[in-house]
Order: C-alpha cells, then sequence, then structure tokens
C-alpha cells in the first residue's frame, strides 16, 4: 500500500474520483428544496443537471470517496487492502472546498460522497459526519448531498449523517450471502442490513412525526439506495430481480443500481467474462426494475426459475408480452389502465395521457402517436375502435421476428462499446456519441 502524505487538493481530487467510479449508486435528488436566506444552493426534485458517459453513468454530481484506503480485502475492489496502489485521504475541510468550488463554477449542483474504510468504521463515519456538518453549518450549503452509510458504524453517527444528506446508500454489494462469503469475507449480509433496516425506521418515524426534530429538520428525505455487482457471482437474473423486488418491498429503498462486474484484479476468485463486462445484462435489469417499480410487474411474471434469464434480443416487457399473445390485442379506448402499462410502447406518462383523453372521444392511431405512444412498438398489440393499424398477423413468432430487427441494433450498440468507464473532470475531451432524441425521450418518460 502507498500511502502518500504530501499531496496537494487537486492530486487528491484526481486520486479519489477515479476511485469512486465504479460505484454507481448515484442518481437525481429526489427531494425539492428551495433557497434559503442566508444559505446556498437548492435541491430540486426533478434531478441534478445530469451528464451520462456511454455507459449510462451519472456524472452531474461531485462524487469522490473520501479515502481509498481500506482495512478490508474484497477481492472485486481495487481499494482493497492487498492492492499496490496509491493511497490518499481529504480532511473534511478538503470536501467542502472542493465542494463549494465547484458548486460556485457551476460545475455540479451537489455531492456524492462514498468511502473506503479508514482505520475503522466509526472513525471514517465520523469523518463523513464532520464534513457534512461543516459544509451545511459553516459553508451554508444548501444543495444536495449523497453519502454512503458505512456498515458497522454507530447507529448515533448514521442518525447524525442522516439528518444533515439528502440521501443515504448502503451497498449491497452481491445478492447473496455466499457471493459475499467468497469474494467479501469481512462483509456479512446482516451488518450490511442493519444500517438499511436503521435508515429506513428514522424516514417514517421523522415522516410520522413519531421522533421530535427542529424545524424544517428532516432524515434522509430522498429516501436511500443500494448497489449490486452483476456477473461476479453465478446468481442469475431471476435472483438479482427477486432479491431486488425484497428489498423494496421490505426496506422501502427508492433505487436497486446494478453495476456490470469489471475485473480490476488479477484473482483466481473472480470470473474471466469472454465478452468483457456484461452490459447488456445490467441494462435488462434496470429495464426490469423499472417494471417493477412504475408498471406493476412482479419478478415472477418476468422471470422464474426455469426460465431464470433475460431474453438477449428482446426487452423484458416485449418478452413478457410475447409470452402472453392471449391477453393482446388490448383496445385503448376500452383497456385498464394497469392493462395499458403492460403494452409495450406505451409508458406510465403515455398511459395516463390515454386514460385522460378518452374521456372526451375515442382515440385513434394518430392520437396516441400524439400522445407519446411508441407506435412501432406497440403496434402488435393494440386496437383503436375494435381494428388495428395495418392488417397485421397476430401471431407470436411473426411479431417477434419484427420487434427483434429493432432490439438488434440496441444489442450491438451495447455489446460493441469500449467506453466502459467514467468521465473524468481532467480529461473532457474524450465524448461519447450524442444520444438520439428517441433515446433521450424514451429515457426520461420510461417508455419501455
Amino acid at each position: 500500500m502507498l500511502i502518500q502524505e504530501q499531496m496537494d487538493l487537486q492530486q487528491k481530487l484526481a486520486v479519489l474520483s477515479d476511485a469512486a467510479k465504479y460505484d454507481v449508486s448515484c442518481t437525481s435528488s429526489g427531494v425539492d428544496r428551495g433557497k434559503k436566506k442566508g444559505m446556498l444552493g437548492n435541491a430540486v426534485a426533478a434531478g441534478l443537471c445530469h451528464s451520462f458517459g456511454a455507459d449510462g453513468r451519472c456524472i452531474s454530481l461531485l462524487k469522490i470517496l473520501f479515502t481509498n484506503q481500506c482495512i478490508y480485502d474484497c477481492r472485486y475492489c481495487i481499494n482493497r487492502r492487498s492492492n499496490d496502489v496509491v493511497r490518499t485521504a481529504f480532511t473534511p475541510d478538503e470536501v467542502c472546498t472542493l465542494t463549494m468550488e465547484f458548486y460556485r463554477r457551476n460545475y455540479i449542483e451537489g455531492l456524492f460522497l462514498s468511502s473506503g474504510i479508514l482505520y475503522s468504521p466509526d472513525y471514517t463515519m465520523d469523518l463523513i459526519y464532520q464534513a457534512l456538518k461543516k459544509l451545511r453549518g459553516q459553508y451554508r450549503f444548501n444543495g444536495y448531498i449523497h453519502v454512503k452509510a458505512i456498515p458497522g458504524a454507530d447507529p448515533v453517527l448514521i442518525e447524525q449523517v442522516g439528518l444533515l444528506a439528502d440521501r443515504m446508500s448502503v451497498n449491497l454489494e452481491l445478492p447473496t450471502a455466499q457471493g459475499l462469503k467468497s469474494l467479501a469475507p469481512s462483509k456479512s449480509r446482516t451488518r450490511i442490513l442493519t444500517p438499511m433496516r436503521q435508515i429506513q425506521r428514522g424516514i417514517r418515524a421523522r415522516r410520522e412525526d413519531v421522533i421530535p426534530y427542529e424545524r424544517g429538520q428532516r432524515f434522509v428525505p430522498a429516501g436511500q439506495s443500494t448497489q449490486m455487482i452483476v456477473g461476479a457471482t453465478p446468481e442469475n437474473d431471476y435472483q438479482m430481480i427477486k432479491v431486488a423486488e425484497a428489498l423494496y418491498q421490505n426496506y422501502d429503498l427508492k433505487r436497486v443500481f446494478y453495476s456490470a462486474f469489471v475485473r480490476v484484479n488479477d484473482d483466481s476468485c473472480l470470473p474471466v467474462l469472454p465478452g468483457g463486462p456484461p452490459l447488456l445484462r445490467e441494462h435488462r435489469l434496470y429495464q426490469a426494475d423499472w417494471l417493477m417499480r412504475f408498471y406493476g410487474f412482479q419478478a415472477d411474471e418476468l422471470l422464474t426459475e426455469e426460465k431464470p434469464h433475460f431474453n438477449v434480443l428482446l426487452d423484458p416487457k416485449c418478452d413478457w408480452a410475447l409470452r402472453h399473445m392471449e391477453l393482446f390485442p388490448v383496445e385503448i379506448n376500452r383497456a385498464d389502465y394497469g392493462m395499458l402499462l403492460r403494452v409495450p410502447g406505451i409508458g406510465v406518462k403515455s398511459a395516463k395521457r390515454i386514460a385522460a383523453a378518452r374521456k372526451g372521444a375515442e382515440l385513434d392511431f394518430l392520437d396516441l402517436k400524439k400522445l407519446g405512444v411508441v407506435l412501432k412498438r406497440a403496434v402488435y398489440f393494440i386496437t383503436c375502435r375494435g381494428k388495428m393499424m395495418y392488417p397485421l398477423k397476430v401471431d407470436q413468432q411473426f411479431i417477434t421476428s419484427q420487434l427483434v430487427g429493432e432490439e438488434r441494433k440496441k444489442v450491438w450498440d451495447i455489446r460493441s462499446t469500449d467506453s466502459y468507464r467514467q468521465i473524468s473532470m481532467f480529461d473532457d475531451g474524450w465524448l461519447a456519441p450524442a444520444p438520439t432524441g428517441e433515446d433521450v425521450y424514451t429515457a426520461v418518460l420510461g417508455q419501455i
């Protein structure tokens, strides 16, 4: 371990921003907080001003580790104890200085602060608390802050940090206890879930006024999230989404993030994946996760023990629809809202628009296009006024062949990318091609 005692702030930033790139569990704020007199910044519920790398990772926040020193030796982690890498750590004042200077220059609107474990969970969590306390109090920063809760830290420290942060997250890392045992033996499922449960209870208690608090003070108002690594251990897609479903139901999580495994360490216990990081698999898990959170799907509807992997050539919603052709075509002017959500090409917003618009008049296909329906997918599964848009054959094999043609290009785009990295603040000359208008529209509105 190469610990560098004498490093300036710029050098520390280069090391600790790069060290944070494999943690993907950050997203838009999810919290709405306006300007306050005497304070700097605000947080907007609609989200921060994001930038995205070609792999879709958010780079809008100042995303850093407090330190990349660590007492643990997790086999998949670049910052593990046994790796011979340059080590350093910020001070609480340095975290505050960086955040404020980047904010004043309009580079960021918030902070994502994670950390390795320096000496002990309590020692590290206390340093993070000191940084947030100064940032909110001394520096009067009112912007969005996302902080990692460190498993094993004193619950009092987690409570104190939760009163200063907007969102907290505890990384589950691997979906099963067996996976943790094989690749991260210093960690345990119980130890990870304990702070997750504390945060859940704290959010509920503050929301229900069970715990008295100062006026305007809230506990983790944007909720909590977690991250799972995809492909480092043998769990299949079905196991992954079942774990995610349980976390949503039992721990009130806002988001489960999925991170395609990158083999950063030469370790015999780590898999060698011929195709590199499983980006397509990660993509399918995110699509399924979206369906479970916003479309009313259950994990057992999307996959089963007999069919434990997602279709490579079809998104999970199209795959489900093709396996249930007895339910289609759906009459747009009569189908209930829940069924509209299950039609490929109809998202949450377009389903709401359809439900509202048809109260005044019967809709046709031109109306649907104006309402945001992606007709090139939906056309195989719907009728308007009892008729399909074209004289199509309602046949599973035929429809599959049509949809696969559209999906093949997306699969190729995901698999062929060589850009699996986080954009650095120091080499912004490297940029991926801009997403198409349709890609942006689909991502924003969730038109799956």
